[in-house]
């Protein structure tokens, strides 16, 4: 079973190591960082394998809302924001740059649990399976499904449309995509990465929510294509 992956990012360090203990032995990967620059630093490393961010709002050097604001400026990925606030316009002022949900300290361990499992769930995230539109990804067995039609891809076919779905509404460069599948010492062309959506486009058919910006690469969207032919 592939895991789900969490960044924490928590400057209280004994609460942050309870956290990181707890996910781990509930079967999560976890990133840890005690500041907002290293939560910055630590999401752009590991961007491609984090599923979910519990992000605390005071930190020193850059807070929860910076590091959000730095996150959403190329992710949607899902952040909990984890903070002793309870004032709603604290609330709202997380809520407007991008926050996903917010849970109040002190909280108990297993209810951090839940919510990052109804967020997920919110977001049609599962550890085995991916949904967008009327597309289904099997992680595991890396197979893809169009109404639950079995789509047989090539395995760098289904390494983009996996790396599109996971950052959807976010527009990926080809330089992006190419190293992400390629690896980053790969000296082929980034027109590889056009003749691979082109493919995929064509086995999606009217599930193909690729959108082409030009000059720039790629951007998974179903929102507005639901009907398109």
């Amino acid at each position: 079973m592939e895991k789900t992956t969490v960044l924490i990012v928590e400057d209280e360090t004994k609460l942050l190591k309870t956290l990181s203990d707890y996910l781990t032995m509930n079967h999560y990967k976890v990133y840890q960082a005690s500041d907002g620059l290293s939560g910055i630093q630590e999401y752009t490393i590991h961007r491609e394998e984090i599923d979910i961010v519990l992000l605390d709002v005071m930190l020193p050097f850059a807070d929860g809302y910076e590091v959000l604001k730095q996150i959403r400026l190329s992710s949607n990925v899902p952040v909990i924001m984890l903070t002793a606030k309870e004032e709603v316009e604290d609330q709202l002022k997380g809520f407007s740059y991008g926050a996903d949900d917010y849970i109040i300290k002190p909280y108990s361990l297993s209810v951090v649990r839940m919510h990052i499992e109804a967020v997920l769930k919110r977001l049609g995230f599962n550890q085995n399976m991916l949904y967008a539109g009327d597309i289904r990804i099997d992680i595991n067995a890396k197979k893809v499904y169009v109404n639950d039609r079995y789509v047989e891809t090539t395995p760098r076919e289904f390494e983009l449309l996996h790396i599109l779905v996971r950052n959807r509404e976010t527009v990926l460069t080809r330089d992006f995509i190419l190293d992400n599948i390629w690896g980053y010492h790969y000296a082929g062309d980034v027109r590889t990465i056009d003749t691979l959506v082109k493919q995929l486009r064509k086995k999606l058919g009217k599930a193909s929510y690729i959108r082409t910006v030009y000059g720039v690469g790629y951007c998974f969207e179903v929102k507005g294509h639901e009907k398109a032919d």
